[in-house]
């Protein structure tokens, strides 16, 4: 049997998680899987854990509702539902947890380093190892619902877009360039064994974070946007904000500190590093 093939018997067959991806759903081809999931989600009852994964998304989506596209059979594109209960504010922490989880898996399957980009990218450094161009080769997208009080998260789906084993010539448009692990390793990258990874690397930082502990400590080491020059434009702004990122708050947010020494703390929003 093929390492590239997702379907369930196979899946099944290699997963050592507890229950995240249990149950696990393949559908070869579908509109997107953050929306299929939506309507199980709703129903109090649906398991915690539950993945839905496909080979093809035709209405794939990214954050701001940015289309992400990619070759049949040449990612990893799946969502998982998840239900924390936890304060409304610490949803970005879901955002860490996946993120954590896509760097430790790359890592581990296809023996590329990467990192973070605030506030959901997976970037591979490119060209100048001095002064590295950083490409995304993953980006992760979080809907959430909110309890009756619209304090606390009731469900949240969260999708993840792993560019796997796309040829330079197909690599999407991105506002960040883009790039597969195929293009950094050279090679093919198995998709099955990565996709294990990536669902015991979450279900284990997920777990920890309900013990409580913060992924906000991982997740700065791994970021690249810290301490450079960055350009925000964040949700409901117009105008640009420039300074420098010089931290990440207790529950995600971006703090950057203008040319004036203000300091802003930035919850949503897109960041360009200067130069990069």
């Amino acid at each position: 049997m093929s390492l590239d093939e997702l379907h369930e018997a196979a899946v099944r067959a290699d997963l050592t998680t507890t229950w995240l991806g249990r149950p696990y759903h393949y559908v070869a081809r579908l509109d997107s899987t953050n929306e299929r999931l939506k309507a199980p989600a709703a129903d109090a009852s649906y398991p915690a854990g539950a993945v839905l994964l496909t080979d093809f998304q035709s209405a794939g989506r990214g954050r701001l509702n940015r289309r992400w596209e990619a070759p049949p059979g040449s990612s990893l594109l799946l969502s998982v539902l998840l239900r924390p209960s936890w304060p409304a504010r610490r949803g970005l922490w879901l955002t860490m947890l996946a993120g954590l989880a896509v760097v430790e898996a790359i890592e581990e399957v296809a023996g590329i380093p990467a990192r973070l980009k605030w506030p959901n990218d997976v970037v591979i450094a490119a060209g100048d190892a001095a002064a590295p161009s950083w490409r995304k080769v993953c980006g992760l997208l979080l809907d959430v619902s909110l309890d009756d009080t619209g304090d606390y998260l009731e469900s949240a789906i969260l999708g993840i877009g792993l560019n796997v084993n796309i040829p330079e010539t197909a690599l999407p448009d991105a506002v960040t360039p883009a790039i597969s692990l195929l293009v950094a390793a050279g090679r093919p990258v198995a998709r099955r064994p990565l996709l294990v990874a990536l669902l015991r690397r979450l279900e284990w930082h997920y777990e920890a974070a309900l013990a409580g502990c913060s992924p906000v400590p991982a997740w700065s080491e791994r970021l690249v946007t810290l301490g450079q020059r960055v350009t925000v434009t964040a949700a409901g702004t117009t105008t640009p904000l420039q300074g420098t990122a010089e931290a990440i708050d207790e529950w995600g947010c971006l703090l950057v500190r203008d040319a004036a020494g203000e300091l802003h703390t930035v919850a949503a929003g897109d960041v360009s590093l200067r130069g990069n």
